[in-house]
C-alpha cells in the first residue's frame, strides 16, 4: 500500500488493525487512487476523537451489515436503502456515497465472524455493543420482516460481542414482537410485581439512556434514543394494562 494511503487511513483508530483491517485493505486495495483518498477523506472531518470513534463504530456496522444481508441469502433494495439513509443521518449524501462504495467490496467478501465480532467486543464500550445490535435488528427489519436466518447470525454476533441473553431479547423485542415484548424490552416477566415493573423502567432507561453512547458523536446519540424511546412506550403501555398510576 502507498505511504500516502497509509496516511489517509491514519484517523481511522483501532479498525485498521486485525480482521476488520484486513477487510478493508482488500476493499481499499480495489479501489482507484482517487476513488480510496476521497473515501478516506470523508472520515476525517470534524473533532478528531469524537470522529475517529464515529468511523470505527460506522466501519464496524457496515461488516456486520454485510453478515447480516447475506444470512437469508438475499440481498435486497429495502436492506440496501435502510443502510444509505443511516449512513445520510450520519455524514450526509457525498460521504454517504463514499461508504456506499465501500459497502458494496465488503459484501463481495467473506470474513470469520467470530474474529470480527473479538475485535469489535476488545475496542467498544458495552453501550456501543448495544447500539450496534439495535442497529443490525433495524437492518433486518427494513423489508417489514425478520428473517429467521438473520436473526440467528444477530443472536451469534450478540454472543461473540458478550452481550448477555436478557440486553439481547430486550432489544429483538424492539423489532419482533409478541404478547410479551414489553416484558422482555424492560427484561421483566408477565408475573412481574407493579413495583419491580417501576425499578425495571428505571434500570433500562438508565442503560438505554442517549449519554452512554455521546462519545460517538452527536449523530449516533440520536439515533440510541430510538432504544430510550422504546423503554418509555414499552413501560407506558404496561402502566396502561394494569392500570398502574
Amino acid at each position: 500500500m502507498p505511504f500516502s494511503k497509509k496516511l489517509l487511513w491514519g484517523g481511522l483508530g483501532w479498525v485498521m488493525g486485525g480482521p476488520i483491517g484486513a477487510i478493508l485493505g482488500y476493499a481499499f486495495a480495489s479501489m482507484g487512487e482517487n476513488q480510496s483518498a476521497q473515501w478516506t477523506g470523508a472520515a476525517r472531518t470534524g473533532d478528531a476523537y469524537t470522529q475517529t470513534k464515529s468511523a470505527d463504530f460506522i466501519i464496524s456496522i457496515l461488516v456486520l451489515f454485510a453478515k447480516v444481508m447475506k444470512a437469508d441469502g438475499q440481498l435486497l433494495k429495502s436492506e440496501l436503502d435502510y443502510i444509505k439513509k443511516f449512513l445520510l443521518q450520519q455524514f450526509g449524501a457525498q460521504q454517504t456515497n463514499k461508504f456506499m462504495v465501500l459497502f458494496k467490496d465488503i459484501l463481495k467478501q467473506e470474513y470469520p465472524l467470530k474474529d470480527v465480532c473479538r475485535q469489535i467486543q476488545r475496542s467498544m464500550d458495552h453501550p456501543s455493543r448495544l447500539e450496534l445490535i439495535h442497529v443490525l435488528f433495524g437492518l433486518s427489519a427494513a423489508d417489514g420482516h425478520v428473517h429467521p436466518d438473520e436473526v440467528r447470525v444477530i443472536q451469534t454476533i450478540s454472543n461473540y460481542l458478550n452481550i448477555n441473553l436478557r440486553d439481547y431479547e430486550s432489544i429483538k423485542a424492539m423489532f419482533a414482537k409478541d404478547e410479551s415484548a414489553n416484558y422482555k424490552i424492560l427484561e421483566l416477566s408477565k408475573s412481574a410485581s407493579n413495583q419491580e415493573v417501576k425499578k425495571g423502567y428505571r434500570k433500562m432507561a438508565n442503560k438505554y439512556h442517549p449519554d452512554k453512547v455521546a462519545h460517538l458523536g452527536v449523530e449516533l446519540q440520536n439515533l440510541a434514543e430510538d432504544k430510550f424511546k422504546a423503554v418509555n412506550d414499552a413501560y407506558h403501555q404496561i402502566k396502561k394494562d394494569r392500570g398502574m398510576s
